[in-house]
């Protein structure tokens, strides 16, 4: 059996964390919710649920991400997989089959669940975020030929490989910088089409205009940032 580690960054989503935990599959090994200094009382509702809960103050995606790793590498039992997911209910956990599919056949180290226009409930996406994953693939394929069209943060990679990257953003840049590592070090990776849904809540990226614009940038900066390497 694979040790399969999910990792799931949480600010504030007490109203849906449970909702995600509970429909992950039971193929998964542990999950890991990482309380990103909320302020409610997602902590709690986690670990009713069976996760195990990490505490990261520092504010930022990335840094809750980090946290987990961090906690994976420390195991008694090296994980093989680690998955990615968010806590706002968006994804649907029980994709993680599709998700982890070609880790497991040997065809990919590496893989984006990619949220398809077609699989998507209406409003699930806001348009900056649809323009955002648009240019910022856009921008890949025609500086690093790479193939990606979502920059989804429902992912799996082999454990190796991950630590292989030396991830080192802290906030909005994490996912775009996992993708252009990928290929720049020849990681083999895919894409598989799933489902996405409107979260619960309100997002605290795409959801508010500051929000949206660091993101933006910090995008924008890894993927030039790489071109000129």
């Amino acid at each position: 059996m694979k040790e399969i580690l999910v990792i799931i960054p949480a600010y504030n989503e007490a109203n849906s964390i449970g909702k995600v935990i509970s429909e992950i599959p039971d193929l998964v090994t542990e999950i890991i919710v990482v309380n990103n200094n909320s302020t409610d009382n997602t902590a709690a509702v986690a670990t009713a649920a069976g996760a195990t809960v990490l505490f990261e103050g520092q504010m930022g995606y990335g840094y809750a991400c980090l946290k987990g790793i961090n906690y994976a590498s420390k195991r008694s039992k090296t994980p093989d997989i680690i998955v990615f997911m968010d806590g706002d209910y968006s994804d649907f956990p029980e994709d993680l089959h599709k998700v982890i599919a070609p880790i497991l056949s040997g065809d990919a180290d590496f893989v984006i669940g990619a949220r398809q226009k077609a699989l998507r409930e209406q409003g699930s996406m806001t348009p900056q975020q649809v323009f955002g994953n648009w240019l910022a693939t856009s921008l890949m394929k025609l500086l690093f030929r790479a193939s990606f069209t979502d920059l989804g943060p429902f992912r799996a990679i082999r454990f190796e490989q991950l630590k292989a990257l030396e991830m080192e953003d802290k906030t909005y840049g994490w996912t775009v910088e996992m993708q252009l590592k990928a290929v720049k070090r020849k990681i083999a990776y895919t894409e598989v089409p799933v489902r996405y849904k409107k979260r619960i809540g309100i997002s605290k990226v795409s959801g508010t205009i500051k929000g949206s614009i660091f993101a933006g940038i910090k995008i924008l900066g890894w993927i030039f940032k790489y071109s000129i390497k």
